[in-house]
């Protein structure tokens, strides 16, 4: 991860730099490259590898961001975004974030039981919070459907936030409380709808508001860190496409009209990285309130639109071949055209953002 300060991100230690290296390295050899894996998933319930998602709960990734003190990992979102990146370069399918969102809020509720077993893998425990689509505010009645959880096919336990007392108060929900039914998504994965069959579940807090706040935060910039790697990752293998393809006896790289769509596709990248890497900086710098859900809501906008202009750029530079479902690049394409409208799509975070940190002349 850069060091630079041009866009006010504070350089790391040393010491740091190379545990969020540790981290990449350890991800990409848990990930892999191929992405075979995430072509057998797809399409199938519950969609990802429990077992993987076992082996990244012992290597401290679930709970990566959870103090130690509530048994985490006690590391920050610059390392999350890190791992984040990883997830999406290798097209992991498993609900990594949705579980530390998950953990954020067990760990505000003081769940410790339950909280071990989601850290430890051994538990997925997903978040319905989501009454409709593109909405950062979270649903709040007893009973009624709660849609658009990730992979909710896999869920052990549901938590459920409902109004209580003018207060979000926290719910927990078995597998067996509740109704799943899932659709699926344009990557291969699904989204559940989730209506308690009768609403049985146990209190575990009364006051979640601002945990739950500061968690689809959380989510969001790490939904943007996905994007990012997906759009590396894409952009990565187009290169080398128009390093290797010929056309009339030349690479096509050479031609003029591709090394220009190629800049843009790279400084789309590079600004994306900038705007991720500060929102992590200034969350980990203790950043809370309004001026966090700022700068988030840039990042994630940025990363929404970014994501799908260098989805296209790079298909479209593939030619014919980049449409195919057979060819890797439209895979990233897919991603991102599901991870974009998670936690706010890019006209959510801009209205957020300008709501929260408009423009002012001098």
């Amino acid at each position: 991860m850069s060091t630079s300060t041009a866009s006010g991100v504070a350089p790391f230690t040393s010491d740091r730099a190379d545990s969020i290296e540790m981290i990449r390295d350890s991800a990409r050899g848990l990930l892999g490259t191929d992405m075979a894996r995430a072509r057998k998933l797809r399409f199938t319930e519950p969609g990802f590898d429990t077992a993987l998602l076992r082996q990244m709960g012992e290597a401290g990734w679930i709970g990566l961001a959870v103090s130690e003190e509530a048994g985490g990992t006690g590391l920050g979102m610059a390392e999350m975004i890190a791992l984040a990146e990883e997830m999406g370069r290798a097209l992991a399918p498993e609900p990594l974030i949705g579980c530390a969102l998950s953990a954020h809020l067990l760990a505000a509720a003081g769940e410790t039981a339950l909280l071990g077993k989601l850290l430890a893998g051994e538990a997925v425990v997903l978040t319905a919070w989501q009454d409709r689509a593109n909405t950062l505010t979270p649903a709040t009645g007893a009973d009624g459907a709660r849609n658009f959880v990730s992979m909710a096919a896999g869920a052990t336990h549901i938590l459920w936030p409902v109004s209580e007392g003018g207060r979000l108060a926290l719910h927990l929900l078995t597998r067996d409380d509740v109704e799943i039914v899932t659709e699926s998504t344009q990557d291969g994965g699904h989204v559940g709808t989730i209506r308690p069959k009768s609403f049985a579940g146990s209190h575990i807090a009364d006051d979640i508001g601002t945990a739950m706040a500061e968690a689809l935060d959380r989510a969001a910039l790490a939904t943007a860190a996905s994007l990012l790697g997906g759009m590396e990752a894409s952009f990565a293998m187009t290169l080398e496409y128009l390093r290797t393809r010929q056309q009339f006896g030349k690479i096509i790289g050479t031609f003029q009209a591709l090394q220009h769509k190629a800049a843009d596709v790279k400084m789309q990248v590079a600004l994306t990285r900038a705007s991720i890497e500060q929102a992590a900086a200034a969350l980990d710098d203790g950043t809370r309130g309004d001026a966090a859900h700022a700068i988030v809501s840039r990042a994630k906008a940025r990363a929404s639109d970014a994501a799908m202009l260098v989805a296209h750029a790079c298909v479209q530079l593939h030619g014919g071949i980049g449409y195919t479902d057979d060819y890797d690049v439209g895979l990233y394409m897919r991603r991102a055209m599901v991870a974009v409208p998670a936690y706010g799509g890019a006209a959510l975070h801009r209205r957020r953002f300008m709501a929260l940190a408009p423009e002012t002349e001098e």
